[in-house]
């Protein structure tokens, strides 16, 4: 019998290929800037290598596996198709090759991996990791089992990157306020979000003397600002308690509904495009979310999906110095914002 390849994966396959001879080549196409990171993971010019947080990890990993010896175009050889191989377990949603919104947005994500796994990177890393979170839902687990293994885990990864121990504290402080009658649900959650947001920075300013945002955006930006297009600088400082809150609500919104970026830089294409690009999925998860709040028992696991991304993306708006390394976090969080986008037709097969 003839064995005849299904249009949505036929789709994934032609998509996967173009995107892997982009990957190859991103070395001879990008400017120098691009690989800035990736300087310090191959060089390790701070000797920084370790088994605690980001940098340190990732040039630990890279000398490991020797994988920083390759050239850059062997290695994406190597990192795509196993980024791209974990999204095919993940599922390929029956209507993958239909030309719509979902779609569109996930092609410029299969785009933006295929560069991003093209060059030694902090995202692989995170990939492979937050890619355990889907096969846990999927998994034959008790509900509620699923959810705590994933907080856990989540947790755990706080070794790689401190700040994501807050994403289980702001998934399970939504969850919480999600029973509170509100008009527009949705909002509030994420509203009363920020503002948990904006406590856990005050307690750590009274214990530590310095806010949240501090460790990463404000001392990012002093350095940056006149080099990097797509900044994040709050209009008013963020050394007092008032600057500090305002400074959260801004980068939530600067990270994760860039049209002030947008308008800003009109002059140039691919900050519109992403931005652009930030604005559809936010906007289709935004009406995930505010569904399922509705419908919180028949939609548990669905729920608590988008919490935690809903909490990542509050973890943004806190730490995320610009819209481009917004981006960059995000194609490492991928796996969990493909699984929610299509998780109706992910929770069909299984």
């Amino acid at each position: 019998m003839k064995s005849v390849i299904k249009k949505n994966k036929f789709w994934f396959l032609i998509l996967f290929s173009i995107c892997l001879i982009l990957s190859t080549l991103t070395i001879f196409i990008l400017p120098d800037r691009y690989f800035n990171d990736t300087k310090i993971i191959v060089i390790d010019k701070y000797k920084e290598i370790g088994w605690i947080g980001s940098y340190p990890f990732a040039i630990m990993f890279y000398k490991i596996t020797r994988l920083k010896h390759l050239p850059f175009f062997i290695l994406a050889l190597i990192q795509f198709p196993i980024t791209a191989y974990i999204l095919y377990r993940i599922g390929i949603p029956s209507n993958f090759h239909k030309i719509n919104v979902k779609n569109i947005i996930m092609t410029i994500a299969f785009l933006l991996l295929g560069i991003y796994m093209s060059m030694p990177t902090k995202e692989f890393i995170t990939f492979l990791m937050f890619s355990t979170i889907p096969f846990i839902f999927l998994s034959k687990m008790k509900d509620k089992n699923k959810i705590i293994v994933s907080m856990l885990l989540i947790a755990f990864f706080s070794f790689f990157r401190a700040y994501y121990l807050l994403i289980p504290f702001f998934a399970l402080g939504m969850y919480f306020i999600s029973f509170i009658k509100f008009e527009k649900k949705a909002v509030s959650i994420i509203f009363y979000g920020l503002i948990i947001a904006i406590f856990i920075s005050f307690s750590h300013g009274i214990i530590k003397g310095e806010f949240l945002s501090k460790l990463t955006r404000q001392e990012y930006t002093e350095v940056k600002a006149t080099t990097v297009n797509t900044i994040i600088v709050s209009p008013i400082s963020q050394n007092t308690w008032y600057g500090e809150a305002f400074g959260i609500f801004y980068g939530y919104v600067s990270v994760n509904l860039p049209v002030g970026q947008a308008l800003s830089h009109l002059l140039s294409p691919q900050v519109i495009a992403f931005a652009l690009w930030e604005l559809l999925f936010y906007f289709i998860l935004f009406i995930r979310f505010s569904r399922c709040i509705e419908e919180k028992k028949n939609k548990f696991l669905e729920f608590w999906l988008l919490l935690i991304l809903f909490s990542y993306f509050l973890v943004q708006g806190i730490f995320e110095p610009d819209l481009g390394t917004s981006i960059r976090h995000k194609i490492g969080f991928l796996p969990i914002i493909y699984f929610a986008l299509y998780y109706e037709n992910f929770k069909r097969e299984t």
